[in-house]
């Protein structure tokens, strides 16, 4: 790019260009609230579909050294710098309270969160089967619904396994993964935020009342003691971070056999898995595994910001080629079938209080916006250890879901 010859900016300085704008642009987009709903960071998300769509090839011929272009490389390292940091920033959060937050609820949790998940899966399968919907495109749509980056990415890494042979065949199955996620994502995020605003409304809950049943039910959470004698590898977590992670790239690239092929969990599963056990016991042996929060809350925004962004852009190069105003409809549908069978399930099988059952809804669908509306709704943070306790069942079963549709379809 010139700009009258006094600002020339080309190669790796206009890509990085490029991305800092879609994130500013896709972060403003984000703040736009209407009756109290934002898209939050998944502004990012449609700002970088859009930039995709319009001005991948001014970036692709930008990054172009004899004829062979770099540009699909390089935005495949950002998405998976932040899948990375994203994944392993939400197995730390929600490690310590994941196992402590089992002991009341144990089997309500894990039946919650597999009645959500493995609806999805089932009207995900029956679009695939009855309505003959293609099912790359499919189980990008159920990734999207569910706001699941970790499913999004699982599928898109058993893609790459499955088409290991063809290049061409798997960049093209992965094109109709993004697009489908990124065509359900934006009603995933929507619809869970709307849910949570007007059951209480609809239902006239007795705020005050439902208040102190969440607060009983939220009490009794692990207590994180201090031990001493532990070697801490620097202040801030850093090191025992890269620990966690290098541990859990090595645990998702295990190979277990499955007749003619071979399951694995992946770098999403992996790093997920690692993440929840490290966090839940704070060492391995004398080291000092904690991170701050603060640290990772920024490597969780920051991860996925890196990542809507490394795979929206390719994607949106894809999005008007695959585009069908009925994947629409499937997104929805996936969305709300799992949203009401959990609600329903949880209220009338399970008897939790409401805002147990909302909180567990926004972990079972994993949606973050949804939480922070949720909090704000019912004033009061306690909704949240529902969220921790059921959204790491949910992340693992969404990313097995996502990997067994690929390899079944």
């Amino acid at each position: 790019m010139n700009l009258g010859g006094v600002i020339t900016v080309s190669g790796v300085s206009f890509m990085m260009l490029c991305l800092f704008i879609v994130a500013a642009l896709g972060y403003a987009l984000g703040r736009i609230t209407i009756k109290g709903v934002n898209l939050g960071t998944a502004g990012v998300f449609v700002v970088a579909l859009l930039f995709g769509c319009f001005f991948y090839p001014q970036l692709d011929a930008q990054l172009q050294t004899a004829g062979v272009s770099y540009t699909g490389n390089a935005l495949k390292i950002i998405e998976n710098l932040g899948l990375i940091l994203f994944v392993s920033a939400v197995g730390f959060i929600a490690g310590p309270n994941f196992f402590a937050g089992l002991k009341k609820n144990f089997k309500s949790y894990i039946v919650l969160g597999a009645i959500i998940i493995l609806s999805g899966g089932f009207v995900c399968a029956l679009c695939i089967l009855l309505l003959g919907c293609d099912p790359a495109m499919a189980t990008g749509l159920l990734a999207g619904a569910l706001t699941s980056t970790p499913a999004f990415s699982a599928a898109k890494e058993t893609v790459a396994v499955v088409y290991a042979a063809d290049a061409v065949k798997a960049a093209e199955v992965e094109s109709m993964v993004t697009v489908g996620y990124g065509i359900a994502y934006l009603f995933g995020v929507v619809g869970v935020v709307l849910f949570v605003q007007l059951i209480p409304k609809i239902t006239k809950a007795n705020m005050d009342e439902e208040r102190k049943l969440i607060s009983i039910a939220s009490n009794g959470g692990r207590v994180m003691k201090e031990k001493k004698g532990l070697i801490k590898l620097d202040d801030m977590g850093f090191g025992a971070y890269a620990i966690a992670v290098a541990i859990g790239i090595i645990v998702g690239s295990i190979k277990i056999p499955m007749g003619n092929s071979a399951f694995s969990l992946g770098t999403t599963g992996g790093i997920l898995l690692t993440s929840l056990v490290i966090a839940h016991f704070g060492q391995i042996w004398k080291l000092d595994m904690k991170v701050e929060k603060r640290i990772l809350e920024i490597f969780r925004e920051l991860g996925l910001m890196f990542f809507l962004m490394g795979a929206g852009i390719p994607g949106g190069a894809k999005f008007v080629q695959y585009f069908n105003p009925l994947y629409l409809l499937y997104g929805a549908l996936m969305t709300t079938i799992p949203m009401f069978a959990g609600y329903l399930f949880a209220k009338k099988v399970l008897k939790l209080s409401l805002f147990n059952n909302l909180g567990s809804i926004t972990g079972g669908m994993t949606s973050t916006p949804a939480l922070g509306t949720l909090i704000n709704v019912a004033g009061t943070d306690d909704v949240a250890s529902a969220y921790a306790a059921t959204y790491p069942v949910a992340l693992v079963l969404v990313v097995l879901v996502s990997q067994f549709l690929i390899m079944l379809f």
